[in-house]
């Protein structure tokens, strides 16, 4: 996989030459505020290699996966809603809406979430 992909708006941000509002970094992911909320929380949790989605995932990326949810636990304590709850979602697709081509596990909430979501 390459560690980055040209004209991908999150290896951008990654790379710092796309704006992003930072929450969490790592060497291995990134975290920054989503610039669409659908929640009052809503962060994006990235791995800073390019990675298309998460269909792309094998079990040489176990390492990985573990980064992004830990991260995410991380930011969810910082930003004050891991004691009322949260959700983590990864989109595969144009069928789940899924815009960005780069690997991307959000973290929503700050409020009751509706369900199903969509």
């Amino acid at each position: 996989m390459a560690v980055s992909e040209p004209g991908c708006i999150f290896c951008r941000i990654v790379t710092g030459e796309a704006p992003a509002d930072v929450v969490h970094s790592t060497d291995q992911v990134l975290a920054f505020r989503d610039i669409n909320p659908q929640a009052p929380v809503h962060v994006q949790v990235v791995p800073r290699r390019h990675v298309s989605n998460a269909s792309t995932l094998g079990p040489e990326d176990g390492e990985l996966l573990a980064e992004l949810v830990i991260a995410a636990r991380e930011v969810a304590g910082r930003e004050g809603i891991a004691g009322r709850g949260y959700r983590l979602l990864f989109n595969v697709g144009e069928d789940a809406r899924s815009t960005i081509p780069h690997l991307h596990l959000h973290v929503l909430g700050g409020r009751r979430l509706g369900w199903p979501p969509g």
